[in-house]
């Protein structure tokens, strides 16, 4: 039975994607739910799984190629894998006797990375169905490569053909930008040219909250199953009490109109293969440190597995970044649109600071504000950075709300 594979149902907020990587080629038995094709949009990669036991019959949409919403990528071919792999099978290896081209015989994938390396496909040995090649006997032949090469030769014997660039040969890779990495460039010049963008500075003294941590984590983490208690709830609880009292952080703008927002949606800054995301904590004034801590490393986890959702990076009104996890010791974050601030977390390090005329080593942070200066005046930015600073160095304060 044959069944028509089609692209997922974007969201109204996604036009359209890009066929990512083909998981799966035709002939290649497929299980039910297996993952078969990713399909990248602006936002994120969805994935689309095999809608039951069988194999591909025949790829519409190759690698790279351009699919709306619930357009049709693919037949399907259900049923016993083994009467329906052979047919496919064959036809690949018949095809590429007909035009003389070894590459024929290799998949999209496979084809891709035999491209992108400069490799002879007829060198690589194909272990899919009928000796067909695939992106995985692509990749054992790459990593195995220099050990299959002849440790003595003889004199007379033909040169291979030598793929490692020659010493001082000036080598260039050109590759396309990812859709999500594109997508992320335009919003970032985007942010840059259509907001009064400016930055204020100050200090935090980690002190008290790296005290309260080290004396608490441990209970923490017995209390609450296993989640570990971090630095960046912290942060979140002293965002979140800061926009609370600067509504003016938590707004945005919308054309000539100025939005503002009744909640606290907290976007968190997640470094992920692809590129950076910022999957949102919803409602962050009803969550606990445990709740934030958990949300934080599930975003964390789901990002580096590319299984982050559209609704997922939806909304927020306020976005944290933390470069201090690379080892940024200062930095001036942009704005993510339409919010109109974003707060930069950096790296702690021990200084030496004049308390009570006495010069005593801390470990400080510093913190930085990007706004909207069309949104936000001076006076509200560096009242609420102050505001986050005293929070996070006195922590009761965030219980008893003064």
């Amino acid at each position: 039975m044959s069944i028509e594979i089609k692209a997922p149902t974007f969201p109204e907020s996604v036009a359209d994607g890009t066929v990512a990587t083909w998981h799966k080629q035709p002939g290649e038995a497929v299980s039910r739910d297996e993952l078969i094709v990713d399909i990248e949009t602006d936002k994120v990669v969805l994935e689309v799984v095999a809608p039951a036991d069988g194999s591909i019959a025949e790829i519409i949409k190759g690698e790279g190629d351009t699919v709306l919403s619930d357009e049709v990528i693919a037949i399907f071919a259900a049923g016993d894998v083994a009467a329906a792999a052979p047919a496919a099978a064959e036809a690949a290896p018949a095809e590429a006797a007909a035009e003389g081209d070894a590459d024929a015989a290799a998949g999209p994938a496979a084809r891709k990375l035999l491209d992108e390396n400069n490799l002879d496909a007829s060198k690589v040995p194909g272990t899919g169905k009928g000796g067909r090649v695939t992106k995985e006997d692509v990749l054992n032949y790459l990593k195995n490569k220099p050990a299959a090469a002849p440790a003595a030769a003889a004199p007379a014997a033909a040169a291979p053909a030598v793929e490692v660039p020659a010493a001082g040969e000036r080598v260039e890779k050109r590759v396309p930008m990812t859709r999500l990495r594109a997508t992320i460039a335009k919003r970032l010049v985007e942010a840059q040219q259509n907001a009064a963008m400016l930055t204020t500075y100050n200090e935090v003294n980690m002190k008290p909250v790296m005290e309260l941590r080290k004396q608490y984590k441990d209970l923490f983490e017995k209390t609450h199953n296993g989640t570990r208690l971090g630095f960046m709830s912290f942060f979140v609880k002293a965002a979140t009490e800061a926009l609370k009292r600067f509504p003016a952080v938590n707004a945005s703008i919308d054309g000539n109109d100025i939005v503002y927002h009744g909640y606290q949606d907290i976007g968190v800054a997640v470094s992920t293969d692809r590129g950076l995301m910022v999957p949102v904590l919803r409602d962050t004034d009803g969550m606990n440190l445990a709740g934030v801590e958990s949300a934080i490393a599930d975003f964390g986890k789901r990002g580096r597995e590319g299984k982050l959702g559209i609704d997922d990076m939806q909304g927020g009104t306020f976005t944290i970044t933390n470069g201090g996890v690379f080892g940024s010791l200062m930095s001036t974050p942009i704005l993510n649109p339409p919010q109109t601030a974003i707060l930069g977390m950096h790296k702690i390090q021990e200084r030496p600071m004049a308390v009570n005329g006495e010069v005593v080593v801390l470990p400080m942070m510093y913190l930085a504000l990007s706004y909207d200066h069309r949104m936000i005046d001076g006076k509200d930015a560096v009242q609420f950075l102050v505001t986050i600073k005293d929070l996070l160095e006195d922590p009761a304060r965030m219980l008893l709300d003064v």
